[in-house]
């Protein structure tokens, strides 16, 4: 009898690594096929960027690593937190890649109101650490608004008390922004909300609210949940509009009442504290305007009483112009003796000038002028006879110089030459001008001289009379009878023999042409001026 040896040590069935892995997984999932764990969140970090979420549940003694997929955790009603207690629901699979085994969560939850109220108490001091909740930044609510925007559910109670208490107290314009209040993306919508009337512009097709009313009728910490989501507190710590927060009744609290300008412990106690009673203001506006009709009373009456006061202690009219009066009539009595002096100074300063203005200085001065004139012509022309004699001597040196130099050069020498003969014609320019000037001048001198002349004044019909040593004769006791005197007349000179006044003695020639001249006696000549 033979016995063939194997390598097998034992009957055991032979298993490759993936296939014992799958069958470990199939186990596993089959036996917890849905399973409701509690635990701390441990290790979240948030989203990973595909979207899926990764972390571990644990508690005092043991981990299991969890894993939430892109499309639940789009749908989980609260999202996960370092260090929250919460209820996963999901299923036990293994990663066989790692020898692993995990829960892949489909809901979570907290762990009972006390995991909530940790929560919000973490929540509240993370964003307290920010200074969302410094009083700041709270902003004074306006006394007179014009328009209310109010973020609610348009169809719960809590829209119609505020209309309500609105209309009783001030009527104006309600802006409502409908959103969720409760249930999964209602924080979301408050913040959007909040946000949406932050950006309307001033001015636009939808007015501007002056002052914003965050609203919600009373519930439970889980039914409030919302407006202690980060982005809502974050979104009315934000608001540049004034806001009012009015969740829940008065023993309620959420993160926006901390971080909203104004908590109201009622959705209408907000609307109270977000328009004054017309009523009020109507009767205050009156007894303002009573108490403003009487002080204005006052004020007169005190006005016209200082007024009389005034009045009586100034002078009257007459006293205040006596003074002025007398001075005006002084100087009116002045002012003709005035005016005879200074026509007598002007009179005796025009002597004096006129007695300088004689034809003998004139005459001087134009004599001078022309002997000047002559000089300068004179000195002109010889320093532009050395001038040019210079010139030319340069130009012939030049000339001489430059009989051997290159063409350039010579070039050069006719551009200087050209030069020079310009600068030769404006001097002579600007001598013959200087020349008419002085021409000009000696002419007006002369016009002067002849309208002075006394030949002129003989043109118009008078004579000299003229005696011995051609003196001339301004009076008729200054001619005797028999006395040979010269009459000269603008074209010529005549001689006569005076005789007496009316005598036979007088030739008929002398009647003759004495008759056409002015009489020897009375005034005489009398002055040329």
């Amino acid at each position: 009898m033979t016995f063939f040896e194997t390598d097998s040590p034992s009957n055991l069935i032979e298993y490759t690594v993936t296939e014992l892995s799958g069958s470990i997984k199939r186990t596993i999932e089959g036996a917890f096929d849905q399973v409701r764990v509690r635990g701390e969140i441990s290790g979240y970090r948030g989203p990973h960027s595909s979207g899926h979420a990764y972390f571990a549940l644990k508690d005092d003694r043991a981990r299991l690593e969890a894993v939430i997929w892109k499309g639940s955790f789009s749908k989980l009603k609260t999202r996960p937190e370092e260090g929250m207690e919460v209820i996963a629901v999901g299923k036990i699979t293994t990663f066989p890649g790692s020898s692993k085994y995990q829960i892949v969560i489909e809901s979570l939850e907290p762990a009972g109101v006390g995991a909530l109220m940790a929560l919000l108490e973490e929540r509240k001091r993370k964003l307290q650490s920010e200074g969302l909740f410094d009083a700041a930044r709270k902003q004074i609510l306006p006394h007179m608004p014009m328009v209310i925007g109010v973020v609610t559910s348009p169809t719960g109670a809590v829209i119609r008390d505020i209309l309500h208490r609105i209309s009783d107290r001030f009527p104006l314009h309600v802006i409502v922004w409908p959103v969720r209040v409760q249930g999964d993306g209602a924080g979301a919508e408050i913040a959007n909300a909040i946000r949406g009337f932050n950006a309307f512009e001033p001015g636009g097709p939808i007015a501007r609210p002056d002052v914003l009313i965050v609203a919600r009728g009373g519930g439970s910490l889980e039914d409030l949940w919302c407006f202690n989501d980060e982005v809502v507190v974050r979104a009315a710590a934000g608001s540049e509009i004034p806001l009012i927060s009015a969740v829940g009744h008065e023993t309620d609290w959420t993160l926006i009442d901390y971080a909203s300008d104004q908590r109201a412990p009622t959705p209408t106690g907000a609307a109270e504290m977000a328009v004054p009673v017309k009523a009020d203001l109507e009767a205050q506006v009156a007894n303002l305007a009573a108490r403003l009709g009487r002080a204005m009373t006052r004020q007169m009456d005190t006005r016209r009483r200082e007024i009389r006061d005034l009045a009586r202690a100034l002078p009257s009219i007459d006293q205040v112009l006596a003074l002025p009066r007398r001075r005006f009539d002084e100087a009116s009595a002045r002012l003709g003796r005035g005016l005879e002096m200074t026509t007598v100074n002007k009179r005796r300063a025009f002597e004096r000038v006129s007695g300088q203005l004689r034809p003998d200085i004139l005459s001087a001065r134009i004599a001078e002028q022309r002997q000047r004139v002559a000089e300068r012509m004179t000195r002109g022309e010889r320093i532009i006879e050395r001038l040019f004699d210079r010139v030319k001597a340069r130009i012939g040196r030049a000339d001489a110089v430059l009989a051997g130099v290159p063409s350039r050069l010579q070039a050069q020498s006719d551009r200087q030459r050209d030069r020079l003969g310009n600068a030769a014609r404006r001097g002579d320019g600007a001598i013959a001008i200087l020349l008419t000037r002085h021409r000009q001048a000696l002419t007006g001198q002369d016009r002067i001289l002849q309208s002075l002349s006394y030949k002129n004044v003989l043109k118009r019909g008078y004579a000299v009379v003229r005696g011995e040593g051609d003196r001339a004769l301004s009076s008729a006791d200054m001619v005797a009878a028999g006395d040979h005197v010269s009459i000269e007349f603008h074209d010529g000179a005549v001689e006569a023999v005076a005789g007496s006044a009316g005598g036979p003695s007088t030739p008929p020639s002398a009647k003759k042409r004495a008759a056409s001249k002015p009489a020897a006696g009375g005034t005489g000549q009398g002055s040329l001026f």
